[in-house]
């Protein structure tokens, strides 16, 4: 049963601004909002590079990573806003909002939310428009303990540290055909996630010690040592077959973006992976001591030997697996629980507004 705060929250009627793409968190918060019975509503940011590739190259790389289409975006916002009339303008990441609509947005009593998925200080995706944005939200929420005293510096009068989460409706444990391993998805370790420049190293360190590697996401065809071993991008049911059909899952973070976890930390226990994971204060944090759940690695050499040691202990792999889709699923981890928290917090900073000086 809801607390009587959250039963309260059930009124709150939400625009999600976010990519709609069944993988990406605005879909995730979408979802959850509709499954939990919020009157819903969504604005698609792909609408805001909708132009002609070049003037999309052009805006990415000589302004700044500007959307072509901001100011045309945001107008389409406020019409959201003003037909749907939503109490929570919920974005995720980047969203090409510029400071002067969501101030518009603001003066129409919406209470402006931003679940910041990258970190904006990244060089790939740093972007002075949207710092500009940053204090015009009422509450924005990292999932990256390195940022946090540098949003509040950067003007943002709410931050709350607030981790990825799974869907449960998509990450879930998957299953294989009695012979599907031996065809596809059978590998000693697999990982799933971009081909970033730092993340090179560990991948080659794993094809160079002759590891059956297999890798999904994008870009890993671009270098000749992991062309090989590359599925591409992978649809969810893919994913869940891949973790499935793999003796390990790899879960590496994005230095680029100082992610203390990603959302694969999440996803890779739903689904029933064993995970070899990246040793960072915020892995200590959801998964507990070496062994509990996971196996740590600090090093290529350590990432090496503790593969080699779960490779060689097939009934360790499988507690390993258990015990961290235990912990996950029966641990408030989903975008469900990560929607309600931002409520809560956005109600609760709603009612000290209204309270008399």
């Amino acid at each position: 049963m809801l607390s009587p705060v959250r039963s309260s929250l059930r009124i709150m009627r939400i625009l999600v601004v976010g990519n709609p793409h069944p993988i990406h968190v605005g879909a995730h918060f979408f979802h959850a909002a509709c499954s939990s019975d919020f009157a819903t509503s969504m604005c698609d940011t792909h609408l805001a590079f909708d132009a002609p590739w070049p003037v999309v190259k052009f805006n990415w790389h000589l302004r700044k990573h500007r959307p072509p289409r901001l100011y045309a975006f945001g107008a389409h916002v406020i019409e959201t806003c003003y037909c749907f009339k939503p109490d929570v303008l919920l974005c995720t990441g980047l969203a090409p909002l510029d400071s002067n609509i969501l101030k518009k947005i603001g003066r129409l009593g919406i209470q402006r939310v931003n679940f910041l998925t990258d970190d904006p200080w990244n060089p790939a995706h740093y972007a002075p428009w949207f710092f500009d944005a940053l204090p015009a939200y009422d509450c924005v929420f990292s999932p990256r303990q390195a940022n946090l005293d540098e949003l509040r510096h950067a003007g943002c009068h709410k931050v709350n540290y607030l981790p990825f989460a799974y869907n449960p409706d998509i990450h879930f444990v998957g299953s294989l055909e009695p012979d599907e391993p031996h065809k596809t998805f059978a590998c000693e370790v697999m990982f799933a996630g971009g081909a970033d420049h730092d993340r090179l190293p560990w991948i080659t360190a794993l094809i160079r010690h002759q590891f059956h590697t297999a890798l999904y996401g994008g870009y890993w065809e671009r270098y000749a040592e992991t062309r090989r071993y590359t599925y591409g991008l992978a649809d969810m049911e893919t994913l869940r077959r891949a973790v499935a059909g793999a003796h390990v899952s790899l879960c590496l973070v994005r230095r680029a973006n100082r992610d203390g976890h990603v959302m694969r930390s999440f996803e890779i226990p739903a689904m029933g992976g064993c995970m070899l994971t990246e040793d960072t204060p915020e892995h200590r944090e959801i998964f507990g001591a070496e062994g509990e759940a996971v196996v740590y690695f600090r090093t290529i050499d350590e990432m090496i030997a503790k593969l080699r040691w779960l490779l060689d202990h097939p009934d360790e792999r499988q507690r390993l697996a258990t015990a961290a889709h235990r912990l996950i699923t029966g641990g408030q981890h989903t975008y469900r629980d990560r929607l309600m928290t931002m409520l809560e917090h956005v109600s609760t900073l709603s009612s000290q507004r209204r309270q008399p000086a």
